[in-house]
């Protein structure tokens, strides 16, 4: 079987041998009990519910031992962590994207190696491709929680209103799908153009669509998107933009926060399609009127688009896991092995209906739309995790950026590769 490629980094970097001075890290008092501090971004419902639930459970498991939980909502949460790391008052335990971020806070000696203290649950029940997510230089620095490809969810019930009879596989029944619902009396395409990043993620699989994905790695080591297949994205984004499939309003629609946002439009069948990634039926669920599950839920890989040099079926997404703070205490490696469990990580599914990492737990999964993410991800001959968590922080803002000054009408696509560009060439 040929073996998938994967993009997750921006380069290779060296580790720093040294600690950042008078780091922070968990405390241990004179009985030896343990103190730590839990960041991640679940800021309501089953989520939050999920970390409160798991850390008294590790806290029952393990006497002496004290986690402090912090929620911090998502748009936030790069910022406020790049802060602390730099000021030397990090968390101990906390959500970690991978790609450039990652990169750049192992160079800067600011995340504990996991390769030698992973346990045999998870070198066993949970799949090398989802570490490489999370790898360096053959080291390891985050336990993976869970797989979250991306793709277009939409309503199966507005479809059928729309008379669409199956899911769009081309660029071109996308734009035919589109005007359907907007034809039928909803919006078609939801769209949070105020957080920048679901904006950017057009781009994105436009590019992975252009682009082969020699030409992806080697931007993502040089830094350099020459290329022509990256205008030929931007104009392909600019074509379909002009064929007005998103929300009326959708530069200032948030992405995820209350039921005007773009995931709320859709858990209220207000608009019949989003694109994001596999996180998003949990906070769909989240938004509808009863906060259940859509009970009209599907979902169907970006379609493919003519002229470009991508492979077919690749998929752009992201493995969230979770990487301790070097000066953390062992606990905080014992805390991350126990995520890693299959019954944690059924938990974990079942809090955010999202694919868990575990193929054990993945056992559990019975909604068609997440066995179809986890099979075309499966499938895909080529998968790179999200464009901005690749190229780091400085080229992935400025990236998401210009994407949305593309959408807004701002600039044209020699603009946004320019801005890309000149980012990339500061460093």
């Amino acid at each position: 079987m040929k073996a998938k490629k994967v993009l997750v980094a921006s380069a290779t970097v060296a580790v720093s041998a040294l600690a950042l001075a008078g780091c922070a890290g968990g405390s241990s008092d004179a009985d030896g009990d343990v103190s730590m501090t839990l960041w991640h971004n679940s800021t309501t419902g089953p989520g939050q519910e999920f970390w409160e639930t798991t850390v008294a459970d590790f806290e029952e498991a393990n006497p002496g031992v004290t986690i402090e939980i912090q929620a911090l909502q998502n748009e936030e949460l790069d910022g406020k962590l790049q802060t602390a790391l730099n000021s030397g008052d990090a968390p101990d335990l906390f959500l970690q994207r991978g790609g450039g971020k990652m990169a750049a806070m192992v160079e800067a000696g600011q995340l504990k190696d996991l390769t030698d203290v992973l346990s045999e649950t998870a070198t066993t029940e949970i799949p090398e491709a989802s570490f490489g997510a999370n790898t360096l230089d053959g080291s390891v620095y985050a336990m993976p929680v869970a797989v979250l490809p991306g793709g277009i969810f939409y309503s199966e019930d507005l479809f059928a209103d729309a008379g669409i009879a199956a899911p769009p596989t081309t660029i071109d029944e996308l734009i035919s799908a589109s005007d359907a619902l907007k034809d039928s009396g909803v919006e078609a395409i939801a769209l949070g153009g105020k957080d920048a990043w679901p904006a950017a993620h057009w781009y994105y699989f436009f590019a992975l669509r252009a682009c082969s994905p020699d030409t992806l790695a080697d931007a993502a080591a040089e830094m350099d998107f020459t290329d022509p297949c990256w205008l030929d994205a931007a104009q392909n984004l600019q074509d379909f933009a002009e064929t007005e499939p998103y929300n009326s309003g959708f530069l200032t629609t948030s992405a995820q926060q209350g039921a005007g946002s773009s995931a709320g439009l859709l858990a209220n069948h207000q608009a019949g399609m989003e694109l994001m990634g596999a996180w998003n039926p949990g906070v769909i669920a989240s938004l509808t009127p009863d906060q259940q599950p859509l009970p009209d839920l599907g979902w169907f890989p970006f379609p493919e688009v003519p002229g470009g040099e991508g492979e077919p079926g690749s998929i752009l997404g992201g493995v969230d896991g979770y990487s301790c703070y070097v000066d953390a205490p062992d606990a905080c490696v014992d805390f991350l092995n126990y995520l890693a469990q299959a019954e944690v990580q059924e938990a974990y599914y079942a809090a955010f209906n999202a694919p868990p990492v575990n193929t054990v737990a993945q056992e559990a999964v019975t909604e068609p739309y997440l066995q179809q993410i986890i099979e075309a991800y499966n499938a895909a001959p080529y998968v790179s995790q999200w464009l901005d968590t690749v190229y780091g922080l400085n080229v992935g803002n400025a990236l998401n950026v210009a994407v949305v000054d593309l959408l807004a009408g701002n600039s044209g696509p020699e603009q946004l590769v320019e801005a890309v560009n000149t980012a990339a060439a500061k460093g």
